[in-house]
């Protein structure tokens, strides 16, 4: 689960920061560290999270935070 999270987040995170601060990226201007960071790390959540809702299945009711 953690490999295929980690997977998601950085095919995803780097589309996305391409998406969000490509223009820093391609004229050689400083990035924004705070959104870089979570530009990865929500993917990550999403996928991590999604990955245990399924394996807890159906028949255990929702999940609660």
């Amino acid at each position: 689960m953690l490999k295929r999270s980690i997977g998601v987040a950085v095919v995803v995170g780097t589309g996305l920061n391409v998406i969000n601060q490509g223009d820093a990226i391609f004229h050689g201007e400083p990035l924004v560290l705070w959104k870089l960071a979570l530009t990865y790390a929500v993917p990550f959540a999403v996928s991590s999270y999604g990955s245990y809702g399924a394996l807890r299945g159906p028949d255990r009711g929702p999940l609660q935070p």
